[in-house]
């Protein structure tokens, strides 16, 4: 009787061809997932005039009430009052909506004073008033691996800068 033993296992080149693509999954694919990426930003910039048009269009509607946006260096919330005075925010604080945080280390900034922490209120014809100065053009900066710019016209239209 003669007995033949068969090996089973990885031939080299099955080896080597394994571990060129964990070498390709390692250096394409986990950087991007650590990391944060441009796209933070525009994510960011987008909710953030999503969230600017929906307050101005609360404002225009309810005139009796007054919306502010409060940014601060970790999150922003939309701020109810209950009134208005000087064509500004006053009164007592009707209702506050949960903070929303910024995610991947995106953040806000005014282009003019590089502040991190400011309000914007709208008048009764839906024009922001940001930080308290009129606003005409880029305004806003979003921060992430990229800067990417926020604009307000004095008319009151939001758009990307």
């Amino acid at each position: 009787m003669h007995r033949t033993q068969r090996h089973t296992g990885f031939t080299l080149v099955e080896l080597v061809t394994t571990i060129i693509l964990i070498a390709i999954l390692a250096v394409v694919v986990i950087p991007r997932l650590l990391t944060t990426s441009s796209y933070s930003a525009f994510t960011l910039r987008s909710e953030f005039i999503s969230e600017l048009r929906k307050v101005q269009i609360m404002a225009m509607n309810n005139q009796d009430r007054c919306y502010r946006l409060s940014v601060s260096d970790t999150d922003y919330q939309v701020i109810r009052l209950s009134g208005r005075f000087n064509g500004g925010c006053s009164g007592n604080i009707l209702r506050t909506d949960a903070p929303q945080a910024f995610q991947g280390g995106a953040s806000l900034a005014l282009v003019s004073n590089g502040s991190n922490r400011f309000n914007i209120e709208f008048n009764l014809q839906g024009v922001p008033i940001v930080a308290g100065v009129s606003c005409n053009g880029n305004c806003i900066s979003v921060i992430a691996d990229e800067t990417l710019f926020l604009a307000i016209e004095s008319e009151g239209y939001i758009h990307e800068g």
